[in-house]
This record gives C-alpha cells, sequence and structure tokens, in this order.
C-alpha cells in the first residue's frame, strides 16, 4: 500500500485540527447550556424532578453493602434492632442514590415497624432523614409509613424524633401531591403533636398552613389526619392564636357538617379547645352570624355518641355570658338535652347534664328550664344513676338553681325530690356530691310546700342518714345542709316522731354546733334547741344533758361580744 504524499497528509492534519477545534466548541457550548438550565429556578421548585432526569449508577461500594445486607438478614433475620456492621450497611443504603438501594433499606424499616416490640435506638432514626427526603414515591411511601407505626406503638421517643432534624422533611411532605404520603405525614404530625414541645416546634416550623389546606383533602384518610393533628396542635394557646390568624375557624366550622363522623369529632373537639379560652369568642360567635352555634346545636342530634357529646362540651365552654345563653335556649335546646340525658353513653349523659348545669345559671333561662319534662327527666336521671358524682352533682346544682324560678311548684310535684333524698342513702357517694345534695334539699325546705313533700317521704333510713351527716363536722358544710334540713321539718309531727329515735345523736351535734367557732352553726343550733325542747321527751333529755348550761355559757359570751362591741362603736364616734 503506497503512502500519503506531503500534500495529502497536510490536509489531512488541517481536518483533524478543524474537527478538535468544532469539537471544543461543541463542548463549550453544551457545558454553557447545562450550566444554565441548573441554575434555573424551575428546577429548584422540585429538584425530585431534576432527580429524575438521570438514573444513577451503582457504586462498587453500594453494591457490596447492598449484597452483605441481603445476606444478614437472610442468615438470622430477627425483630430486633441492628448491630453496628448491619446498621452501617442500613445507613449506607438509605443515603444512596440509588432508588433501589433506598426502597431495600424504607423495606426493612417498614417490616420492622410492623414487627419490632422493643424501644428503636436512637442511632436507626439517622437514615430516616435520607429515606423521607427521598426523590422516590415508593421511598416516601414505606419510610413516612413506618415512622408512623413507630411512633403509634410507642417504640420511638416523639420529642427525640423532632430533636434529631425528621420534622422539617415531615411536613415537607405534607405538600406531597400523593395521597398516601400526605397521609402518612399527616399522621406522623399528628402524632407528633401530643407533646408541648413539639406542638411550639410544628408552629414554629410553619406547619399549620399545609395542615389547614389538607384540611380539605378529598381523600378522607388525608382529611381525617390532618383535622386530627389540627386538634392536638390545639391543645397549645400559643398554636391557637397561630390557628386563627391562618384562617382555623371557618374551616372547622365547615367540617362540622361533614358527611365523615370522625372530621366531625376532630373539628368539633379543636373547636371546644379554642371555646375554652374566652378571647376566641368573638371570632367564634360573630354578631348576625351564629352559623357554629347553630351547627353546634344540630350535632347534639348526631347519632355518634362522642359527637354530640363533644358538642355538649364546645356549647358549654362557648355559654359563658348570658346572651349566648339565652340563645340557645331560643334555638330550642332543651328537647336534644333531654334525648341526650336518657343516652346509654356516660360520656353523654354527662357532658348533657354539665351544659344543662351552665344554662340554669341564668335567671333568665331559669323558668323556661322548670318544665315538667325536664324535671321528669332529671327525677329519672337521679334514681338510674344516684352513685354516678357528676349526673348527682351537677343535677343537685341545677334543681338548686330552679328552685330559685316561680315556677319551684312544678319541682316539688316531680320525682327531683324523691330523687335527692334517696341519693343520700347511697354508700358511695363523694362528698362533693353530697354537699351538693344537702344544699339543694336544704334550700328547697326553706319552702313549705317543699317541706311537707319532703315530710312525706322520710322514713326511718332517711331520717338517720340525716341525723348521721349532721354529726359529722368534718365534713362541715354537709353537716350544717343536713341539721338546717332537720330543723325545718321537725314541725310537723311525723318527722317529730322519727327525730325522737336519735335523741343522743341530735343532743351530741347540737353541743359541737353551739361551741363551733363560725356563727352561722350556733345560730342554728340554738334555733334547733327551741323547736326541739317544745316535746317533752327532747325537753327531758336537754335538761339531763345540761344543754341549759352551755346555752348561758353561749348568752355570757354574746353578751360580752356586744359590750366590746358597743365600747369600739362608741370610740370611733367620739
Amino acid at each position: 500500500m503506497g503512502q500519503l504524499c506531503g500534500r495529502c497528509m497536510q490536509l489531512l492534519r488541517d481536518f483533524v485540527a478543524f474537527v478538535q477545534r468544532m469539537s471544543s466548541d461543541l463542548v463549550h457550548s453544551i457545558k454553557e447550556c447545562v450550566t444554565l438550565i441548573s441554575k434555573c429556578s424551575c428546577l429548584k421548585q422540585n429538584s425530585s424532578k431534576a432527580r429524575q432526569l438521570y438514573k444513577p449508577i451503582l457504586q462498587p461500594h453500594e453494591r457490596v453493602t447492598a449484597q452483605e445486607f441481603l445476606q444478614h438478614i437472610e442468615t438470622g433475620f430477627e425483630m430486633s434492632p441492628l448491630g453496628k456492621d448491619p446498621l452501617e450497611a442500613l445507613r449506607t443504603l438509605a443515603f444512596s442514590e440509588n432508588p433501589g438501594l433506598q426502597q431495600s433499606a424504607a423495606l426493612y424499616y417498614l417490616h420492622m415497624s410492623q414487627h419490632m416490640n422493643v424501644p428503636l435506638p436512637v442511632e436507626h432514626l439517622e437514615p430516616f432523614y435520607a429515606l423521607l427526603r427521598s426523590a422516590d414515591l415508593e421511598v416516601q411511601q414505606m419510610s413516612s409509613l413506618s415512622l408512623v407505626n413507630f411512633l403509634l406503638e410507642g417504640n420511638t421517643d416523639k420529642e427525640l424524633v423532632v430533636q434529631m432534624g425528621l420534622l422539617e422533611p415531615i411536613l415537607d411532605l405534607l405538600e406531597s401531591e400523593d395521597p398516601t404520603v400526605q397521609c402518612n405525614s399527616c399522621a406522623c404530625t399528628m402524632t407528633l403533636a401530643v407533646s408541648e414541645s413539639n406542638r411550639e416546634a410544628i408552629g414554629a416550623a410553619q406547619g399549620v398552613t399545609p395542615l389547614l389546606s389538607l384540611a380539605n383533602s378529598y381523600d378522607p384518610r388525608v382529611q381525617q389526619n390532618a383535622v386530627g393533628a389540627i386538634l392536638n396542635l390545639t391543645q397549645s394557646e400559643k398554636i391557637q392564636q397561630v390557628l386563627c390568624k391562618e384562617g382555623a375557624l371557618p374551616v372547622l366550622a365547615l367540617l362540622l357538617e361533614s358527611p365523615d363522623s370522625e372530621v366531625q369529632y376532630y373539628s368539633c373537639a379543636a373547636l371546644s379547645n379554642m371555646a375554652a379560652n374566652i378571647q376566641h369568642h368573638e371570632a367564634m360567635l360573630r354578631p348576625g352570624n351564629r352559623f357554629l352555634l347553630r351547627t353546634l346545636i344540630s350535632l347534639l342530634s348526631s347519632s355518634v355518641d362522642k359527637v354530640s357529646s363533644q358538642a355538649c362540651v364546645c356549647l358549654r365552654n362557648l355559654a359563658i355570658s348570658a346572651d349566648i345563653q339565652a340563645e340557645m335556649v331560643a334555638e330550642d335546646v332543651l328537647p336534644k338535652l333531654r334525648s341526650l340525658l336518657a343516652s346509654g353513653s356516660k360520656d353523654v349523659r354527662r357532658a348533657a347534664i354539665a351544659l344543662l348545669w351552665i344554662l340554669s345559671q341564668h335567671p333568665h333561662n331559669q323558668d323556661t328550664l322548670t318544665c315538667a319534662e325536664l324535671l321528669q327527666s332529671l327525677g329519672m336521671l337521679l334514681s338510674a344513676h344516684k352513685t354516678d358524682p357528676v349526673i348527682v352533682g351537677h343535677t343537685a346544682c341545677i334543681i338548686k338553681n330552679l328552685s330559685l324560678s316561680k315556677n319551684r311548684q312544678r319541682i316539688i310535684e316531680s320525682l327531683c325530690v324523691e330523687g335527692l333524698l334517696q341519693t343520700m342513702l347511697s354508700t358511695d357517694i363523694q362528698e362533693d356530691c353530697l354537699r351538693c345534695v344537702t344544699s339543694c334539699l336544704a334550700e328547697l325546705a326553706k319552702q313549705e310546700g317543699a317541706t311537707l313533700c319532703m315530710v312525706q317521704r322520710m322514713d326511718e333510713p332517711l331520717t338517720k342518714c340525716l341525723v348521721r351527716l349532721a354529726g359529722q363536722l368534718e365534713h362541715a358544710e354537709a353537716s350544717f345542709q343536713a341539721a338546717s334540713i332537720i330543723q325545718h321539718m321537725t314541725g310537723h309531727e311525723k318527722m317529730m316522731l322519727l327525730v325522737k329515735r336519735h335523741i343522743g345523736e341530735i343532743q351530741a351535734y347540737l353541743k359541737n354546733f353551739l361551741t363551733h367557732q363560725e356563727i352561722r352553726f350556733q345560730q342554728l343550733g340554738i334555733s334547733t334547741f327551741c323547736r326541739l325542747q317544745e316535746d317533752p321527751e327532747f325537753s327531758l333529755a336537754f335538761r339531763k344533758s345540761q344543754m341549759a348550761k352551755l346555752l348561758e355559757q353561749v348568752r355570757q359570751q354574746t353578751e360580752e361580744t356586744q359590750e366590746l362591741l358597743r365600747a369600739a362603736i362608741c370610740h370611733e364616734d367620739s
């Protein structure tokens, strides 16, 4: 084969130089183009899409690590935290840019979260940061779900999760377009928000806004968890302020009409927490717009017990002013509350009776509330639940409030008096309830019609109970009220016959009353003594027990006090 001549050789050299120049310019142009594209803001808004433009290469050390980790799982997989070397392997997989390796790590965590029943060591939380930040959707789904499982099972400390920096990627996932990721990240946030410090961290990281957005999600799972997270956040007064500024009140109010009972309950409970803070009442009950009030009253008829119960709680927290109470009564709330008093749920009954107690405190409502139907319901409630402290205490207070109305005669004609008397016989009744019951009966006993009604129902067990209570000065209020009831009823022959069986016990508490430091006890002791002394048997017993001598001591003390008072007044006048 011949050789090229000098001219052809020069032409070939010129062509090679030309190609080299063109290649250099092309490479430079390509570099400039890629640089300009990489600097554009459109790629910074969603880095995950940019990462999907290329397929990461499996690095040699990652390949070895994956093989070793797989071998560890195949040879001795147990539902317990990994040792040092396998944990390093897991960390390598989690921080890899290869989606397949990250999926392996996420799948391992998911399996662990479903079967492990021991606490997760702190070092095992570190790989979660990379997995939650992954651009791969499956990795996001599995890692967020496994973290939810660990939190719900109590296998990891909730505050530690935030301290490890995992809150930021969790909140970022709230803005995912995938419903499963949204659902899991909302569940994580809801679980983390049970801690006060975590609630503040979520608020500081601006996690409220995306949660309110997801509260309107069309996916029921996402909506439930988002509203549940908001509910937990409302336990913080500081976050309540943030929620109000972000427009949470109208969102939660509209969610009360959701067809999902869980969403109804969460939103109602969140509003209850906010209503407990009076500074939010103006925003919740704007004049001319009582949508929230009417919606809550309608929820009293809910077939779901926890929804109707929570509606009662929210209304009770809102019923601070007399105007709002009157408006509730005007909205025909009573029939709904009477129905709830007969509920088979203890929580519903307690919530309803507590709301009624609030409404009964306003004098304007008392005549309306003193209707035969409600009084019958209250009497039946006392008879059926005489050992429930919440029911007994609130019912007694309601009856006492209603006894001040012009329709008090209806109370006497109802089952309420009988229910109150029988409640005293319960051995399980608590001191606070006993004080409420005796106070109510003492107030009723001031009216002759009620006194006669009570005397007709008195028997030996009830008389013995009243005398015993009057003698228990360690429970001062119940003791005073029980003695007051006895004093009012001893003007009737039947009651006098009953108390004669307890002359010794009555003398004992009268002596204590006469020497008591409080003047009201002394006065009640003297008035009771005067009334009982009219009976021959009591009169004889008093003489034998030297009651007259004790009364003389009280008289002398009173005269000395009067002289001192006269001297003090004269000195003041001079």
